[in-house]
Order: structure tokens, then C-alpha cells, then sequence
């Protein structure tokens, strides 16, 4: 049954706005965004499809939904507006505090940042002396299998940015994980090149899809 063929009362939509978003359910929200549903299916019904195929929220944030059965271009801007608003809220939120008292906000913001880029990025996020994040850029881009990240420009950029520092993350478009040799090569580097400007590296986050791993907690730092 359609949404609109539902009793006003209980249709999403109309709850929200008399009730409140709170008072919906994951699949009740996603069908706000997605607005409509397919040939058999309602809103909702779609919804709890796609958070049981991507196993809740935060996996359907960093999921590639290009080849979803029933998301053409129009529902995949919506949705995809939608989670770069909720990205800019979480960097916005960082920049308030410092990232020693929000570890959690980061790997939200890095997940909603990267989870679903279908080519490898490598993202500096810069800090002051109080550890408050400052910027968050894209320092490179690759191809679905390598990034070349080059130390000297990371060096330029951090004396640019007035950095204390720094927080590296990169995704694995393939799914995997774990650090490579090369990802803990490179974070040596990185961080040995940065102690010479007096630059410190927090962290080295990798991001795949709804996964996060830390080289700080692994003691790969």
C-alpha cells in the first residue's frame, strides 16, 4: 500500500511535523528523504529494505547506492544532500571543540566523508595547539587502488594552515580495512617529515565504507 493511501496521522511526513522527527523510526526518516517509494513498495518499505541490506545507518552512509534497485538520480541527490548536510554539521561540531574530547565525532565525520568515495582520497584534518580542528581538506586523490601522497606537500601545507596537528585519513574503496604495509610506510614518513616543522600526527584513520580503523589504537604510531 502506497504511503498516501495510509490515515493522515500515521504517515511519516505528516508525523514529523506534528510529532517531531525523534519520533519516527530509521525507516520512517528514510522515507521522508526518499519521498517515494517503487511499484510495490511504499517509502518505508524501501527504507527498511536498504538499512537490512546495508546493516543500519551508518552502513548505508558509506555505501555506493548507484546500483540500488529503486534509487534513480532524483532519490540519490536527495539522499546524498541530505548525509553532506549531516557531514557539515559534524565538522562544524569539531571545530568547536577539541578532537580529544570528541573521538567519536571525527570517525562520523570521516565515515560520512569518505565511506562512499568510489576512488581512494587522502584528508588531512589540521588542528591548533588545542587540538581544534581548523580544516578539513582533500590532499590528494588516486585511482580505485592507490593514492601517491607526497610528504613535502603535506610539509607546505601544514605550515600554511599554522598547524599544530594533524589527523590523516584515507579510504579503501575495495571494502578491506586493515592497514597495508604501504599505508603504515607512509604514515612514517608523514609523521618523521611533520616532527621537523614541529607538527604532530594524532592519528591515521582508514575508512571502508561503514569501518574505521585507527593506527593510534592498533600502536601503529
Amino acid at each position: 500500500m502506497a504511503i498516501s493511501d495510509w490515515p493522515h496521522a500515521e504517515r511519516p511526513r505528516e508525523r514529523l511535523l506534528a510529532k517531531g522527527a525523534q519520533t519516527l523510526s530509521d525507516a520512517e526518516l528514510l522515507a521522508v528523504v526518499l519521498r517515494t517509494g517503487m511499484r510495490g513498495k511504499s517509502a518505508v518499505d524501501l527504507g527498511r529494505e536498504l538499512l537490512s541490506r546495508f546493516k543500519g545507518i551508518s552502513g548505508l552512509f558509506g555505501a555506493d547506492l548507484s546500483q540500488v534497485k529503486g534509487l534513480g538520480p532524483a532519490k540519490r541527490a536527495q539522499f546524498e544532500a541530505a548525509i553532506e548536510l549531516a557531514r557539515r554539521s559534524i565538522e562544524e561540531g569539531l571545530k568547536e571543540r577539541t578532537v580529544l574530547t570528541s573521538p567519536g565525532a571525527v570517525r562520523d565525520y570521516l565515515k560520512l566523508a569518505l565511506g562512499s568515495r568510489q576512488h581512494e582520497v587522502f584528508v588531512c584534518v589540521w588542528l591548533d595547539a588545542q587540538h581544534r580542528v581548523t580544516a578539513c581538506e582533500e590532499a590528494f586523490r588516486g585511482t580505485l587502488t592507490q593514492t601517491s601522497v607526497y610528504p613535502r606537500e603535506i610539509v607546505k601545507a601544514a605550515l600554511a594552515k599554522n598547524a599544530a596537528a594533524v589527523i590523516f585519513a584515507h579510504n579503501h574503496p575495495s571494502g578491506a580495512a586493515q592497514p597495508s604495509q604501504a599505508d603504515e610506510l607512509l604514515t612514517r614518513n608523514l609523521k618523521e617529515a611533520l616532527a621537523l616543522v614541529d607538527v604532530k600526527v594524532l592519528d591515521h584513520f582508514i575508512v571502508a565504507g561503514s569501518q574505521t580503523i585507527s593506527f593510534a589504537e592498533r600502536g601503529l604510531l
